[in-house]
């Protein structure tokens, strides 16, 4: 069964041609690869690229891994070049290899290539791509599965396919899996033999099990404002003999966060306009992940798990997203008010508040509360979990239904 993935299909048909390097990034397993190969790769046949002009390396092979010498890639790469006709390169984790970035610049220098490649490590991108590439490389981040793709191959509700999709995620593979025993039995062991290990070796981490307990301590705690003295403090909490200092939590969650596990959300002084850097939210990039931390043990605050599925479709979505906060005076005190989302795209900005349900007049005014303290005329939206009908407050914030936000993807423009 395939698994249409039309939004990133569509970035790459729109870089087509534009002499740039496709750099296809994300969390192992999402899906990066399946989208150059098969869906990209059909796409080109069907506009009658032949197939021997498509050029496809798996660098994660065993039998591929002569080519992660740079001089072997090349050559095997270059002797496939026999005309002058327009050739596709794919390469698949092209970090294994050993100074990829001379290698992508001598292919830039031909004139009949378009280059693709994916990563699943941020440093790659970050610091090695764009230092060597300055402007000649292009970034398709690809997530797992959003809930809208997710929710076209599933048979039944959509109460229950989203409460699937809150305890099992969005890997393809996990949402393939026939029945929940091997959803979990496969997200157990992404997390242990992919992720974990892939950190620990990448980063030479010295105590493993201190790496999964600051994962887990994220895990149980999504959503809420931390930092790496707070966290530190938590492991001292659980182990009073925890030796886990701020600094090597600090290095912890770049390495997380470089292999896509997690994201930061900084905070951000909606009156003052200007970002807030301490402390600041972390969301996983997949909520199967997530629970496999935690044994899938169901938490009782759903609010924080829809909150991070509301993050991660703005963020598939291509926003820019910052944790909102409001100064009021009440009296003679300050205080700060929360808003969940300050979503930015372009010229674009939306406020977005994420309430699990507004069942009391008092909850109603708590949700609008931070969103009408704002000074300006941009776009205010509660999202509930409860499947109501979208409809607009006299004061013009708009209240729309889970449901709508992550099935419409058009529904932040209503």
């Amino acid at each position: 069964m395939e698994i249409k993935r039309d939004f990133y299909l569509n970035q790459l048909i729109d870089g087509l041609d534009n002499n740039l390097v496709k750099i296809v990034t994300g969390i192992r397993r999402c899906g990066k690869s399946y989208l150059l190969d098969p869906i990209f790769k059909n796409y080109l046949i069907e506009q009658g690229v032949k197939e021997d002009h498509i050029i496809k390396l798996d660098l994660d092979e065993r039998d591929n891994f002569i080519y992660h010498n740079p001089d072997e890639l090349n050559k095997y790469v270059k002797d496939r070049i026999i005309d002058k006709d327009k050739y596709y390169i794919i390469l698949d984790e092209v970090q294994k290899v050993e100074e990829f970035e001379s290698v992508l610049i001598g292919f830039l220098h031909m004139k009949n290539v378009e280059i693709y490649v994916t990563g699943s490590n941020s440093k790659f991108l970050s610091s090695d791509i764009v230092t060597e590439f300055r402007g000649r490389g292009s970034e398709i981040k690809v997530y797992p599965l959003s809930f809208s793709e997710y929710y076209s191959i599933y048979d039944g509700s959509e109460e229950k396919a989203l409460n699937e999709y809150y305890t099992y995620g969005g890997l393809p593979l996990s949402v393939l899996a026939k029945s929940d025993d091997a959803k979990i039995n496969y997200l157990k062991s992404q997390k242990e033999n992919v992720y974990i290990n892939d950190i620990v070796e990448r980063n030479n981490v010295q105590n493993k099990e201190e790496l999964e307990m600051l994962v887990q301590i994220i895990a149980s705690d999504i959503g809420s404002l931390t930092n790496p003295l707070k966290l530190s403090n938590s492991f001292k909490e659980r182990d009073k003999l925890s030796t886990m200092t701020d600094k090597t939590i600090y290095n912890y969650l770049g390495y997380l966060q470089d292999a896509f596990m997690i994201e930061k959300a900084r905070r951000f002084d909606v009156r003052g306009k200007r970002f807030i850097e301490t402390p600041q939210k972390y969301y996983f990039t997949d909520m199967g992940i997530r629970n496999s931390f935690l044994d899938f043990r169901q938490s009782e605050e759903i609010s924080h798990t829809m909150e991070n599925v509301i993050y991660l479709e703005l963020k598939k979505r291509g926003y820019n997203v910052d944790v909102g906060s409001v100064e009021i005076r009440e009296g003679d005190k300050k205080k700060q008010l929360e808003i969940d989302f300050v979503a930015n795209k372009g010229n674009n900005k939306i406020y977005i508040q994420s309430a699990l349900e507004m069942k009391t007049k008092e909850k109603v005014e708590q949700e609008q509360k931070s969103l009408l303290n704002v000074n300006d005329f941009f776009k205010k939206i509660i999202i509930v979990g409860d499947n109501i009908k979208k409809s607009r407050y006299e004061n013009g914030i708009i209240i729309m239904s889970i449901y709508d936000f992550l099935l419409d993807l058009n529904s932040l423009e209503y």
